[in-house]
């Protein structure tokens, strides 16, 4: 069970369109965002749109209502949520909603022993068949505030098909804090281990967001930006050669919840979206042919 977690070596909140909308109606966003972002006033009121977004799903969408469970999808551009790699006991309740996290409703992890308990959720991306060149995968998260030594939690980022790639932590990237007695987030990828210089205590005081964009197939840039504040930290570097990135998983282990509303001992996230930013090129000539229509409908 520990090698789960044995450290690898060299917003506004919005409900999601129904995944019944699919794929196409993202594509659509694309084409339109353009031009409403070509108009300043527009940007201001639709961000979401703005940003070119292309997948995304909030813990706050409807489906999520009666709680959450594996095989649930809220949003689109995401497979279902797998918990395939939890400890099978005690059953049913280390995944569950909280109301009462700083980072609003959120899907919550939780284990309930300091010495073993794995609480894994994960899913695929689905868009595009994975993280593409040129987008951005976002999530917000909280930690547990406190550290008991062989503690931890983690995102990987893999090529799937399910949670625990290899039965370790086999990723292109992750990000975590488990280092036996450290309690800094630290970067896993083809160079080694970077230490952002974030304290777990820092991400718990507000939660932090989590900004992955591929800058090539094989590097990216990873902002981690604490919601208090406190000072972001970016990131330049190559992934690890495992495949590309279609499949995104949140982990905890060890822990000593009393249950979903115990936002101290509990790993939450809030949301997670994929956007594409048009080039400001594009930008500029879509925003004088959209000018120009208007122009010619006012002249009429």
């Amino acid at each position: 069970m520990r090698s789960h977690f044995i450290p690898s070596t060299p917003n506004t909140e919005q409900n999601a369109p129904s995944a019944a909308k699919g794929t196409m109606r993202s594509h659509f966003l694309m084409s339109s965002a353009a031009m409403a972002c070509a108009l300043s006033a527009t940007t201001a009121m639709m961000p979401a749109v703005c940003s070119g977004q292309i997948a995304a799903d909030y813990a706050t969408d409807a489906t999520y209502g009666g709680g959450w469970a594996a095989g649930q999808n809220g949003g689109y551009g995401f497979g279902a949520w797998s918990f395939n790699g939890t400890d099978p006991t005690p059953p049913g309740t280390y995944q569950a909603m909280s109301s009462s996290s700083v980072i609003g409703r959120a899907w919550t992890l939780a284990t309930h022993s300091n010495t073993t308990g794995l609480a894994n959720a994960g899913r695929a991306i689905t868009e595009g068949g994975g993280l593409q060149v040129g987008q951005t995968f976002e999530t917000v998260i909280d930690n547990p505030t406190p550290y008991h030594f062989f503690r931890g939690f983690d995102m990987l980022f893999t090529s799937g098909p399910d949670n625990n790639p290899g039965g370790n932590n086999t990723s292109a990237l992750r990000a975590s804090v488990f280092n036996y007695g450290s309690t800094t987030w630290k970067l896993n990828d083809a160079g080694g281990s970077s230490s952002s210089g974030i304290n777990q205590a820092t991400v718990a005081a507000a939660g932090m967001r989590l900004d992955l964009t591929l800058t090539s197939a094989t590097t990216y840039s990873l902002t981690l930006t604490p919601l208090n504040g406190a000072t972001p930290y970016t990131h330049a570097g190559t992934l690890n050669p495992t495949g590309p990135i279609t499949w995104v998983d949140y982990r905890l282990y060890d822990g000593t919840s009393a249950g979903p509303e115990d936002t101290v001992n509990n790993f939450e996230i809030s949301y997670m979206t994929i956007s594409v930013v048009p080039e400001p090129s594009s930008l500029a000539l879509i925003g004088l042919g959209f000018s120009g229509l208007l122009f010619l409908r006012r002249r009429k």
